[in-house]
């Protein structure tokens, strides 16, 4: 089932999320429903705190992206109650954009790399190192967990001149091809 996208102003962007247990009511359906969600609106990886659930999970396919960043290739996850518990110094500005933003593409300074723990969906452990775009994807996912978002990490000069734009957002007249779930509608 595709579900709504939460945009820019939804409260649920910026609650604190909790862990999951193995006994987290139908789980499987809901990473179903996450990946098509994600699908749909063409994203690369999607947090449950954005389509309205205050839980520590995300989902990520970046292959799509594999032809501009190789390490993408095949780079399909699910992640339940991760950590990056390893950052590199090395800082490298990219694009990035969010579906809860749609309309809205910035550089955003992230460490090239990281190192994350994490359960899959059927709760294995996993310790990975991740490098260039999949470390961007899976801090950009992370950071929905702690509820933060990618605008947070730009200037104030930069949100200034998305000023209109993020009221499109809230006002629920940003234009897009998913289905969104703003604060007006």
């Amino acid at each position: 089932m595709i579900l709504p996208v939460y945009t820019y102003g939804q409260p649920a962007l910026r609650n604190a999320t909790e862990r999951i247990e193995a006994t987290y009511p139908e789980l499987k359906q809901l990473v179903a429903d996450m990946f098509e969600t994600m699908y749909k609106a063409e994203g690369i990886g999607l947090a449950a705190p954005q389509v309205g659930f205050s839980i520590q999970l995300l989902v990520i396919d970046a292959d799509s992206v594999s032809k501009d960043h190789k390490e993408c290739r095949n780079f399909k996850r699910v992640m339940i109650n991760p950590e990056i518990i390893e950052r590199s110094e090395d800082i490298i500005s990219l694009e990035e954009g969010c579906l809860s933003f749609p309309g809205i593409h910035e550089k955003v300074p992230r460490p090239r790399k990281i190192r994350v723990r994490y359960l899959d969906d059927s709760f294995t452990p996993h310790e990975e190192t991740l490098e260039d775009f999949n470390a961007r994807v899976v801090q950009h996912e992370c950071d929905h967990l702690d509820g933060k978002v990618f605008i947070d990490k730009i200037s104030p000069i930069r949100k200034q001149l998305n000023k209109g734009k993020l009221n499109s957002i809230i006002k629920g007249t940003a234009s897009c091809s998913y289905r969104i779930k703003s604060i007006k509608k």
